[in-house]
């Protein structure tokens, strides 16, 4: 049988970010964009959430190079971790390779991976593969969108994009698309984050004229938080600063690196002098002060959090000072988001935030623009990218709106093998995939079980029976003794502490009286009694440790 393009997404699926798709030829693949997800709440404990990488690693003979689309966090964050185990070349463009050096430099992988640099415009091959990076607008610099010519037909992967007329790096190249269009496109797979808005997404003009008024007339000090990897917001917020004769300072580990990164490759433009340390803005005057800082998703520590909460090592929030947050909060953490606005406020700043301004415009396209994408291309096949289900199935509707055929769109979950002939596209046996928890340095050693005891501490706290038990004879030597952990207060308990020692008691009696000296039978009696009248007295369910100490 002839060989058969398998697409093969490993994460981006039925979730926001993780972000990474398999390209399968024979003997050849590819890989495009490696990124990581950020935990929920029932995560307790986890840092990031990675993709399950055991079908690279099961074929790691047959890759030939990863794709990078951009710089974002769900796009190369699990890239370090993905290079432990497998290796090879990684493409992208400038500002987007300067960003993954920072990242392999930090898990000292730096010398072991190779790392190749392009500009839109270039073709790079790889095996039977042939892959055009095609310049698009999006909420960092030197984003890309590829064309994927396989020996089954070209297939476009759209990255996270927009369609931004007046961007600072110039219009998404959307006369490249349409050529690709009119030459014949096998499969279509497109951004869904922002289907379910309406319209265009605003230009990073409208953030500028909004900026601008903020500064304009303003006494005070200045602190703006966004996106560290939004450049050309960063470059709006320098550029008024400087109109306004104000000083530059930035706080957080990843705005720093991120402006040495894009002051090295030339992307941010700066007059000299404009920048300066953080310390030094104490000796100015408050109007002539702009901090731009980390935090706009309420992050715990983050530089604007510290700030709000009075840990920040270098700036104290007071009355009058304007706090400018240019960001939307991503889905999951309004919360957090919320908390750090109320607490400026209660600190007596001015607080500005997109609710109220117009401070932010998105990276990622409305529904004209998706339209837009769909009529230039024409897909023979179109499969949705980048959401949860409801923007997959919202995105499929848009793309039957504007004339496809039902039957030619499909959407897959994780691990789902779409297997491609020039003509037709067929769903193949599904490959292992998933989430890997990180936690600390931990990498996989955080799954289901540990989570579900994590979540049983949180919820119930627990309770921990010591006894000593002769190894002679196996009589009671001492105890049993109870210590809790997030279940009562125990100074006023005692009564309830005293009658778990006295049910704990009648286990280890029971099970003495009936001769038995296995560890297990005992610690079993132990935890049923106690859990039986806990649940009975409290009707709560804590996690109960008997521990057993033979002297």
């Amino acid at each position: 049988m002839a060989e058969k393009l398998k697409i093969i997404p490993l994460g981006g699926l039925d979730e926001i970010g993780k972000n990474i798709t398999v390209l399968e030829y024979g003997k050849d693949m590819i890989v495009i964009d490696c990124g990581v997800g950020f935990p929920d709440e029932d995560m307790y404990g986890v840092d990031l959430v990675i993709p399950d990488f055991s079908y690279l690693i099961a074929n790691q003979k047959k890759l030939r190079g990863m794709f990078i689309t951009h710089g974002h966090e769900d796009h190369i964050g699990s890239i370090p971790y993905c290079m432990q185990q497998v290796n090879c070349p990684i493409h992208g463009t400038a500002m987007t390779n300067g960003l993954i050096r920072l990242k392999l430099e930090e898990h000292r992988l730096a010398d072991a991976v190779k790392l190749v640099t392009h500009k839109p415009g270039d073709v790079v091959k790889a095996g039977c593969f042939s892959v055009e990076f095609i310049h698009v607008n999006h909420s960092i610099a030197d984003a890309v969108a590829f064309a994927v010519k396989t020996p089954v037909g070209t297939v476009i992967f759209t990255g996270d994009f927009k369609i931004d007329p007046t961007s600072q790096d110039g219009m998404m190249d959307l006369a490249r698309l349409g050529e690709l269009g009119n030459q014949g496109v096998l499969a279509l797979m497109a951004d869904s984050t922002n289907v379910e808005r309406q319209g265009h997404t605003p230009s990073e003009n409208v953030v500028a004229e909004s900026m601008d008024r903020q500064f304009r007339n303003c006494d005070s000090r200045i602190i703006v938080t966004t996106f560290a990897s939004n450049m050309h917001r960063i470059q709006t917020i320098v550029a008024t600063a400087q109109r306004y004769g104000r000083k530059v300072a930035v706080t957080g580990r990843s705005m720093e690196n991120m402006l040495k990164v894009a002051q090295e490759l030339g992307y941010l433009k700066v007059k000299p002098g404009t920048i300066v340390d953080l310390a030094a803005t104490k000796s100015l005057p408050k109007n002539k002060v702009v901090i731009v800082s980390t935090g706009s998703q309420g992050e715990n520590m983050s530089a604007l959090y510290r700030m709000a909460f009075n840990t920040h090592k270098q700036v104290d929030i007071v009355a009058g000072d304007r706090i400018i947050i240019s960001a939307s909060a991503i889905p999951g953490n309004e919360k957090d988001v919320s908390k750090i606005i109320n607490e400026l406020f209660r600190k007596g700043a001015d607080v500005v935030y997109e609710k109220s301004e117009g401070l932010h415009a998105s990276g990622h396209a409305c529904q004209e623009e998706l339209k837009i994408i769909h009529g230039l291309v024409r897909p023979k096949f179109f499969l949705p990218l980048h959401g949860e289900q409801r923007h997959l199935q919202l995105h499929s509707k848009l793309a039957q709106s504007m004339g496809m055929n039902p039957r030619n769109i499909h959407i897959g979950e994780i691990g789902s093998v779409f297997e491609f002939t020039g003509k037709t596209c067929k769903v193949g046996a599904p490959v292992p995939a998933g989430k890997v928890f990180v936690d600390g340095t931990g990498v996989g050693d955080v799954g289901a079980v540990v989570l579900r005891d994590r979540k049983h501490l949180a919820e119930d706290g627990m309770i921990v029976v010591c006894v000593n038990l002769s190894s002679e004879d196996g009589s009671l030597l001492t105890g049993p003794d109870i210590i809790t952990r997030g279940f009562i207060y125990v100074k006023e308990s005692e009564d309830l502490m005293e009658e778990l020692r006295e049910v704990a008691m009648e286990a280890i009696e029971r099970c003495q009286r009936k001769r038995i000296r296995d560890w297990s039978t005992i610690k079993s009696a132990i935890k049923n009694d106690l859990s039986g009248y806990l649940y009975k007295t409290t009707k709560r369910n804590p996690m109960i440790l008997p521990v057993i100490m033979e002297i």
